[in-house]
């Protein structure tokens, strides 16, 4: 398949978002200890973030949906370098908690977006692959982002760690002003209460849920990988920042692996491969922890899964809002990337009960539980969709003009 250079560019965007979202995971221990707070309130800088995604996803979408799409994307590159500026000048736990919930309004609309002018640059029977580049922005900056990041982190201070993605979202910032067109086409936009009336469609509730449920489950665990490495599996830092950089690999692969099996078999099909793969992984990982080439092994399993399910999931809320809600595409979009985001900000939120309450090593297990939920919901809605079938064409709302 041919990559626009369009496209390219805002995977660029979406390496810098992925990397300011994703190495707080690998700095919580250093945070943790440099601010005097517990783990788990380390671990509320995760949830935090992506309740300012989640928030922002919908409702900026709405609101910002007449704005000319280049003009949107810089000022959504701009917001985000500012976020992480103010990380890098926070004082304590307080203001970096407000620099988080800043950066995370900038992640939300850019992928709402972005997702769906990625689907309008390939061909019909490419869409989930096209997801899966851009979202492999996200994924590449789990192979060399974060485990940079943390080793900036743990070697020059976390503050450090926020200057440079900082200077990630400028390089993104210009990417997008030489290579994004000017002429951006998206949906006659509606009112901003017409577009929110996704919010009544049960067939896309269901699809949020199971993104909300099955992303979620992953981040019981993840949220902590960095202290399960520590102080389960006995590796040293830096030990931990080379099995990031092994989990980014495989998220890589996975990420890949998931787009191609979303476009041959269907979304529903494709996340039920996926979400079991995923428990399954998870509940080794309780089993596995303890031992260190296990665990290490296990990681890289768990990658190939982790994240295997965002084409799909994408891919097929869109084509449910095409069918339920085609004047709110891009919203019911948005609204998905909430979702996302509110799994991740009650798995880590749960995750942090578990640890207080249980102990690090019971995570895996009850993410594997969450994860089993999810393939259920996944279950029922093919069957409604066998029911009362939809059409698998996405819509060629976001085209990219090349002229």
């Amino acid at each position: 398949m041919r990559i626009p250079i369009a496209l390219l560019a805002l995977t660029v965007s979406a390496f810098a978002i992925g990397t300011t979202e994703f190495v707080i995971v690998g700095l919580i221990p250093t945070i943790a200890t440099d601010l005097t707070v517990s783990l788990p309130s380390a671990g509320l800088l995760v949830s935090l973030y992506a309740l300012g995604v989640a928030i922002s996803a919908p409702l900026l979408t709405a609101l910002t949906g007449k704005l000319p799409r280049k003009f949107l994307l810089l000022g959504l590159m701009l917001l985000f370098t500012v976020g992480n500026l103010v990380a890098w000048q926070a004082p304590n736990y307080e203001s970096l908690i407000i620099a988080r919930i800043l950066t995370g309004l900038a992640h939300g609309v850019f992928f709402s977006i972005a997702a769906t002018i990625a689907t309008n640059l390939v061909a019909k029977d490419k869409a989930a692959s096209a997801i899966a580049i851009m979202f492999s922005g996200l994924t590449v900056a789990l192979v060399t982002g974060v485990p940079l990041g943390t080793f900036i982190g743990q070697h020059f201070g976390w503050r450090a760690t926020f200057l440079a993605v900082a200077a990630l979202g400028m390089i993104a910032f210009f990417a997008s002003l030489f290579f994004i067109p000017r002429t951006l086409q998206h949906n006659k936009t509606t009112s901003a209460l017409q577009q929110l009336q996704v919010l009544k469609q049960p067939r896309l509730l269901l699809v949020y849920a199971m993104t909300a449920i099955g992303y979620g489950g992953t981040f019981v665990a993840f949220t902590f990988l960095a202290p399960i490495l520590e102080q389960i599996t006995g590796l040293s830092n830096s030990s931990v920042a080379l099995v990031l950089l092994v989990f980014g690999v495989s998220v890589v692969v996975g990420n890949i692996w998931g787009g191609k099996l979303a476009d041959q078999k269907g979304p529903v099909a494709a996340l039920q491969i996926v979400f079991g793969g995923l428990a399954l992984v998870l509940l080794a990982l309780t089993f596995t922890a303890a031992t260190p080439w296990l665990a290490i092994a296990t990681v890289l399993i768990w990658g190939a899964f982790a994240f295997g399910n965002v084409p799909s999931l994408q891919v097929y809320v869109v084509q449910q809002a095409t069918h339920h809600t085609p004047h709110a595409i891009d919203v019911a979009s948005g609204l998905n990337i909430a979702a996302f985001n509110v799994g991740i900000a009650l798995g880590a939120w749960a995750g942090g009960l578990i640890v207080n309450n249980w102990g690090l090593q019971h995570t895996p297990w009850v993410g594997a539980l969450i994860v089993a939920i999810a393939i259920l919901l996944t279950r029922w809605s093919g069957k409604l969709d066998r029911t009362n079938p939809i059409s698998s064409h996405l819509p060629g709302d976001a085209i990219i003009s090349t002229h």
